[in-house]
């Protein structure tokens, strides 16, 4: 009778299919984590000590609020390019496809934890003559047909054999120093930064966006106002003609008005070029020319809440919030694991390797449990001999753990100065932009008491055609004072990896 399967050959073998897992440390007390115990970070130590409890110029407390962060500026047009933005950029969509990769390359990581297992199905035949190969052997060291016939036994031409299996081949790697497991954690922390540098990639997108749509909304309004101004110029001109060829002005005059003329009008081609500029640059970012925004386009800039300060929270918020920041952590991390697993390629390792099923040579008893075989293989293997390769790696893995803990220091100092010259940039151009609004309602309140002078009759209209002047230009001002508001703003959300808001405050989403 054929023997069953003895229950210790059944275990190892469950084993080896079951454990799924690295054997973590605590169960193998004889086996050492081979990983990095503490991260030689002494520059990130040194970053976090630098950082102060609050922004030196923060509005107060805040909270994170990643979403919709442009809808700050409550412009619907705004609104709409990001969209269209965050849809058909291909600088985004690069970065989706590397973040696709990375999570990749993580389940490729992920599949060391799992026993190699190839599935076997297959029939084996072999027919061969008895004159051959060890037949012929046999008949020279005389052995052959003499011997067989003197025994009686009688040998046919040929000989055939057919083996039919059924079963599986196992190969597995005992993770009990923790290199298949670190390698995982590298990747899986890889991937994370990955992700955060896609956030980061559409932050930098869409703060080109937003800069770009207000560069090109505040030239239309500048080429607007421009044509305006020529406009007085011109009347100005033809006014100083006149008076001079009546002796009542200076020629210094006349050639003071015409050249102020000739610069006005020899700007306007300038704004010309910057606005096709700044609208080919915002085709490119939203992926192709839309018609439909640029008839939308408004004609000047309105930041909503320019005024407002914003709450910039404190820095340990930051570091959540930026994901470059982020990204730099998880690549410490990614370095750390890697580490991990340089060492433990130092440690021998453990493999278990084998076959089991049934076999037969008539198809009939293919699948009779009595059929079944097994072939099992445990063995300890030592490190390579590669010279000092492997130490190599090692020094090679802690200069990139190095690098990585410096990388991410700099991010986390980078950040904390980035917000506070942004909340800086801010509240200046709040300032400016309050002292601008003031000086063109006093420019239009002079120009209308001009203007309604020398309609009664009392005043000159070189006066009002000055005063209609001095309004054009507080109102050129302030246009760019609105532009210079919104990307301050704009600075600052970025500076914030998103927008943050008070903590007693609301924030509706369109979304």
């Amino acid at each position: 009778m054929k023997s069953k399967p003895t229950r210790y050959s059944l275990a190892v073998v469950a084993a080896a299919f079951l454990a799924g897992c690295a054997l973590p440390g605590s169960l193998l007390p004889f086996a050492p984590e081979a990983g990095p115990d503490s991260v030689p970070d002494t520059t990130t130590d040194t970053a976090l000590a630098l950082l102060p409890e609050r922004f030196a110029a923060s509005g107060g407390a805040g909270r994170p609020q990643p979403l919709a962060w442009w809808e700050s500026f409550a412009d619907p047009v705004l609104n709409q390019v990001v969209e269209v933005a965050l849809d058909s950029n291909l600088d985004l969509a690069q970065a989706v496809a590397r973040v696709d990769q990375a999570r990749a390359r993580a389940r490729i990581a992920n599949a060391l934890a799992y026993p190699r297992l190839n599935p076997i199905a297959g029939a084996d035949d072999f027919d061969i003559p008895t004159d051959a190969g060890i037949g012929a052997q046999l008949d020279e060291l005389g052995l052959g047909s003499d011997l067989t016939e003197a025994f009686g036994i009688t040998l046919p031409e040929r000989l055939g054999l057919t083996t039919y299996t059924l079963g599986a081949e196992f190969a597995y790697e005992v993770d009990f120093w923790g290199r298949n497991r670190n390698t995982r954690l590298a990747a899986g922390a890889r991937r994370l930064a990955s992700e955060s540098d896609y956030v980061a990639a559409s932050i930098s997108v869409l703060a080109e966006t937003i800069r770009t749509y207000l560069e090109l909304v505040d030239l239309r309004r500048q080429r607007e106002l421009g044509v305006e101004n020529i406009a007085l110029l011109e009347e100005r001109e033809a006014l100083a003609q006149s008076r001079y060829e009546s002796g009542l002005i200076e020629a210094q005059e006349l050639y003071a008005t015409r050249r102020a003329l000739r610069d006005a009008r020899a700007g306007l081609p300038q704004l010309e070029a910057g606005l096709a500029e700044a609208g080919a640059r915002l085709w490119i970012l939203l992926g192709g020319f839309r018609g439909d925004i640029a008839a939308s386009l408004p004609a000047e800039l309105a930041i909503a809440g320019g005024g407002e300060p914003v709450p910039a929270g404190i820095p340990a918020d930051l570091l959540i919030q930026r994901p470059d920041v982020a990204a730099a952590r998880q690549r410490m991390e990614a370095a750390r694991f890697a580490l991990g697993a340089r060492r433990a390629e130092l440690l021998p390792s453990l493999s278990l390797t084998g076959s089991i099923g049934l076999r037969a040579t008539d198809a009939g008893d293919w699948f009779d449990p009595d059929q079944w075989f097994r072939n099992l293989s445990a063995n300890l293997l030592g490190p390579a001999i590669q010279g000092s390769r492997l130490r190599d790696n090692v020094e090679l893995a802690e200069a990139q753990l190095n690098e990585a803990a410096a990388a991410y220091g700099g991010a986390v100092l980078t950040a904390v100065n980035e917000v506070e010259a942004a909340l800086s940039g801010l509240e200046a151009g709040r300032r400016r932009h309050e002292v601008l609004v003031s000086f063109l309602e006093e420019a239009r309140a002079e120009a209308a008491l001009r203007d309604e002078r020398y309609s009664a009759g009392i005043g000159s209209y070189g006066d009002a055609l000055r005063a209609a002047q001095v309004r054009v230009g507080a109102e050129a001002a302030l246009a760019a004072a609105e532009r210079d508001l919104g990307l301050a703003r704009l600075a600052l959300h970025r500076a914030l990896g998103g927008a943050w808001i008070a903590e007693d405050a609301q924030y509706v989403s369109n979304e």
